[in-house]
């Protein structure tokens, strides 16, 4: 009995570094080597394609970025409801870039893969008067602010409630095929505010480029967000984040954002209602089965009945809406 006991804890010894250096293997899939980095300072909060951008990089480069919470640092750890009232929406949406991709062109689609999103030490959620899915009946401000940090795996709402952080970009996208310089606020085809909290580490986010260089922006980072984010806010926080660019050429072409993850396959859709929205995500799921899956449209349709699920990403930029379907991958034998 000791010699086969002696033989368990060799073999254990022997095991564990090459589990760790598995481990470690894992961590670094999932944070590469960084080619250029960007300040939480280079940011624009607005989409135009006369932006200038800050950085020039070839496909295949990966940025590491830091983000400035929604405020752009009009309130902080300390802040009061005072604060609140005084809150302009002018800079609102700090996003960090743009990015200016080597060889994007319109029609093409740039891939961004989120291959790390690391929090900062604070965030905030308010309410603010004026602005909300039910902005007519919530007329008070209010203001909630959170101790954060990178380890942190929850935030305490009150003595009784703990929120799950999972934490993502709430916008991002390319620049719009216009001179005229759009607001932030509302998602568009282009991406924008999208505030999907499916779209989190680990997702790769596909974006129709609509002019040359794709002009790529990311901001708006949450720590924390349901589906709808019906009050206004999420947990607004600062981040640092990692992501990827790859320009995909003679691929197939999309209108409008569409993600994936190692479980689903996702399409997203803005309009001024939740049906219209919801109408137009089915008919791209339905695409991208024809497409990519080779099946016909009444089978891709049936389909999306039967194994499709509608979200509701967010409803609070009204009346402008943002609806995503998901498709599981595990049902495609191929």
């Amino acid at each position: 009995m000791k010699r086969v006991l002696s033989f368990l804890i060799a073999l254990v010894f022997v095991i564990a570094p090459g589990c760790q250096q598995r481990e470690t293997a894992g961590e670094m899939a999932l944070a590469p080597e960084v080619d250029f980095e960007l300040s939480a300072d280079q940011t624009h909060a607005r989409w135009s394609s006369t932006i200038e951008p800050v950085l020039r990089v070839p496909s295949g480069s990966v940025i590491k970025v830091g983000t400035e919470e929604a405020s752009d640092r009009q309130l902080d750890l300390n802040s009061t409801l005072e604060d609140l009232a005084n809150l302009s929406f002018d800079p609102i949406h700090p996003l960090t870039g743009p990015v200016y991709v080597e060889n994007a062109e319109p029609g093409d689609v740039l891939k961004v893969t989120l291959h790390k999103i690391e929090m900062g030490d604070w965030g905030w959620t308010a309410i603010v008067p004026g602005f909300g899915f039910l902005s007519d009946e919530f007329t008070e401000p209010w203001l909630k602010i959170f101790e954060l940090g990178k380890d942190k795996k929850t935030a305490r709402f009150s003595e009784d409630i703990e929120i799950p952080l999972k934490p993502f970009p709430g916008v991002m996208g390319v620049a719009p095929d216009t001179e005229e310089m759009l607001s932030t606020i509302p998602p568009r085809e282009n991406g924008g505010n999208m505030d999907d909290p499916n779209i989190t580490e680990g997702s790769v986010v596909y974006f129709p480029v609509l002019v040359e260089g794709a002009l790529f922006s990311i901001g708006d980072t949450h720590a924390a967000q349901g589906h709808g984010e019906v009050c206004g806010t999420a947990i607004e926080a600062p981040m640092n984040i990692i992501y990827e660019v790859e320009v995909i050429k003679e691929g197939r072409a999309i209108s409008e954002p569409q993600y994936e993850t190692d479980e689903y396959y996702a399409v997203t859709a803005f309009a001024e209602t939740i049906d219209e929205a919801a109408k137009k995500a089915t008919r791209f799921m339905i695409d991208y089965l024809v497409e990519e899956k080779g099946m016909n449209r009444q089978d891709a349709y049936a389909l999306c009945s039967l194994a499709g699920d509608l979200k509701i990403a967010e409803v609070v930029d009204v009346p402008h809406m943002l609806v995503s379907m998901h498709i599981p991958k595990n049902i495609f034998k191929n």
